[in-house]
């Protein structure tokens, strides 16, 4: 039995498609994208700028919308979903990771955690979210007394921190060097074996791609290769 076999799907898109009016042109961001993913699945998202990766990170997170298709979170119809439900969903179900990392400065980072656990339903301690990421001594210290690393691995802490079901990730290393990308990748990695966190990260760099359980190609708006 293949590993997606034994597992329930927590995204079904089926012909997602994803079109912006600009001025009298017509941009395609999504082609008709059909792809499922899988419960506690870490996949990679490879593709160029513009290949439609961020667009499909956004509806999938409830962030944004499809022109056409249809994609469902488990039993939701997510296409359909009032926005008061998407809100829900977005804080309920799904954790964001972005490329840059949109810390408050007067905080320190544990603060930073505890603005999520504040608000969520069953969350995790702020310092035991710091300790799954490796900075659990660094719990007192503010943004600027924080490398980019530290600050990128605060907020996932911050995104783990009301226990989603999902982690999404955009280009959660952009913003930094190679070596210190990997310490950031290996806590994601962690998180999505040690709490079984969905988690889909998108990037251009194919060398983090041995890290996946899956790697999802992406061109013109389409999957061009899933291995």
């Amino acid at each position: 039995m293949s590993r997606q076999a034994s597992r329930d799907v927590v995204f079904r898109a089926s012909q997602l498609s994803k079109t912006y009016d600009m001025g009298e042109v017509q941009v395609h961001a999504l082609r008709g994208v059909d792809i499922e993913l899988y419960e506690g699945e870490f996949i990679v998202i490879l593709g160029a700028s513009g290949s439609g990766k961020s667009t499909l990170l956004n509806i999938l997170g409830g962030l944004d919308s499809a022109s056409s298709g249809s994609v469902h979170y488990r039993d939701t119809d997510l296409s359909n979903a009032n926005e008061t439900a998407l809100t829900r969903y977005r804080r309920e179900q799904v954790g964001f990771v972005f490329q840059f990392y949109n810390l408050i400065a007067s905080l320190n980072a544990q603060e930073n955690v505890e603005i999520v656990t504040d608000i969520a339903r069953d969350p995790m301690p702020a310092m035991q979210a710091l300790e799954l990421v490796g900075l659990g001594e660094r719990a007192q210290h503010f943004p600027a007394q924080l490398s980019g690393g530290e600050q990128q691995r605060v907020a996932i802490a911050r995104a783990i921190a009301k226990k989603p079901q999902v982690l999404l990730c955009d280009e959660p290393t952009g913003a930094l060097d190679s070596k210190t990308g990997v310490v950031v990748l290996e806590a994601l990695q962690r998180i999505n074996e040690e709490l079984g966190t969905s988690t889909a990260i998108i990037t251009h760099n194919a060398d983090i791609a041995a890290m996946a359980d899956r790697v999802i190609e992406m061109s013109d708006g389409r999957i061009s290769n899933i291995r």
